[in-house]
């Protein structure tokens, strides 16, 4: 089982963007309305009683909304992207733990802990010398080993920002507040994030093709 085509983009990444969008976003929107809608789903399958209440019927999906899109993305796109498949392990760990011990609070600290992980790995990457940030991104373009520097470092603290928002957010609001914010609020904030550090990209994109040739 392969992580590595993160750092190549493949074929099939460039061909089915559509379909890596639709398998990031596809188990988050799952968890949104299989917790909204959790009772009607309940009536409809009653076997889905056994999981617990509608956050936990939510999760039990989620769960297997992330399994599905993982094998998909293997079998279609030829790997398993390296941030999805981190995420997902945490998914199945940490849903398991909140359904067989009722506990919402496993389920709640999952984003919590995937942002606490990405951003040390990716601060204590730049400890050691190490950009590691390219080896996700460089995929998408290609900077100087100060680009990447100080790309890594706003990723780093933006993860872990993340990490804090989502701990505020889960222990100050409701349950249904806080998968909206999961699904509705991290994305955009995410995005954003995102095209602020164009300017930085710009100005630190190298053209390997040109380098060589000088």
């Amino acid at each position: 089982m392969s992580t590595e085509s993160d750092i190549t983009q493949s074929a099939a990444d460039r061909h089915h963007p559509l379909l890596k969008l639709a398998l990031e976003l596809g188990p988050l929107l799952i968890f949104f309305f299989a917790n909204l809608r959790g009772q009607w789903l309940v009536e409809k399958f009653p076997a889905l009683s056994e999981l617990g209440g509608p956050l936990f019927v939510a999760t039990g999906l989620f769960m297997a909304a992330t399994v599905l899109s993982l094998v998909v993305s293997k079998i279609v796109l030829g790997h398993l992207p390296i941030m999805p498949f981190v995420s997902g392990i945490v998914v199945l760990i940490f849903g398991s733990l909140s359904i067989y011990l009722q506990n919402e609070t496993f389920i709640k600290m999952k984003p919590t802990i995937v942002n606490a992980l990405f951003g040390v790995t990716l601060l204590g990457g730049l400890a050691f010398g190490r950009s590691l940030l390219g080896y996700v991104f460089n995929a998408a373009f290609q900077l100087d080993a100060e680009g990447w520097r100080k790309l890594t470092i706003r990723w780093g603290i933006f993860f872990l920002f993340l990490a804090v928002l989502n701990e505020v957010v889960w222990r100050n609001f409701s349950d249904d507040t806080w998968v909206a914010f999961k699904v509705w609020g991290t994305m955009p904030i995410t995005v954003i994030f995102t095209l602020a550090q164009m300017p930085l990209v710009l100005k630190h994109s190298v053209n390997p093709e040109t380098d060589g040739e000088k």
